[in-house]
């Protein structure tokens, strides 16, 4: 049986969880996604073997502002700039990392795609845990989204996963992934959110 933490339950909760390895289950704007610290390389092993995903694959993140965001180590370029008219919104934005910066959920490469998340409730989660997240799809890589706890039990049942919130999401398209270049915008995957 999966464990739930309410919107309104003690946030030290959920710190314990993460220091202990254990991944969370956030809600987002269209399913639930896969959470861990993204600075933390035993987090991010943990989701890879959760999704049975292939190593190498970044995982995006979702922060509660720009400021979150930029805390990261993310170059504040013209694509976050673009963002921010938008944000919060379904749009994550591949940015390029700092020169010499490492986070662990960029997969060793130098971009990592953020976005502030159209979910009111997530936000203020974020900004009262003090960093983002991340937030790739609670589902095994090559099934359908879980968008309520049903979905997430085969996944997450035996794996001592904390979901926050407990909601029901609302389903359909992902968030629109976005990069930019000197040539303009770019875009990687269409979804949610419209220009």
């Amino acid at each position: 049986m999966l464990d739930v933490w309410p919107w309104d339950g003690d946030l030290n909760e959920v710190r314990t969880a993460l220091a202990d390895g254990r991944t969370l289950a956030i809600p987002t704007e269209s399913s639930y996604g896969l959470a861990v610290d993204p600075r933390s390389a035993a987090g991010v092993e943990a989701i890879y073997r959760l999704k049975e995903r292939e190593r190498g694959k970044p995982l995006p993140v979702v922060a509660a502002d720009v400021d979150q965001a930029l805390g990261l180590g993310i170059e504040a370029n013209e694509a976050i700039r673009m963002a921010e008219a938008h944000w919060p919104a379904p749009l994550t934005v591949v940015v390029p990392l700092r020169a010499g910066l490492s986070v662990p959920a960029a997969a060793g490469g130098d971009t990592l795609a953020v976005r502030v998340p159209d979910h009111d409730r997530l936000r203020a989660f974020l900004q009262a845990l003090g960093h983002p997240l991340t937030a790739t799809s609670a589902n095994r890589s090559g099934e359908p989204p879980a968008c309520g706890l049903a979905d997430l039990e085969p996944t997450l049942g035996d794996s001592g996963a904390l979901v926050i919130g407990g909601e029901r999401t609302p389903g359909g398209l992902a968030s629109t992934v976005v990069s930019w270049s000197s040539a303009g915008l770019r875009v990687l995957r269409r979804g949610r959110f419209e220009f």
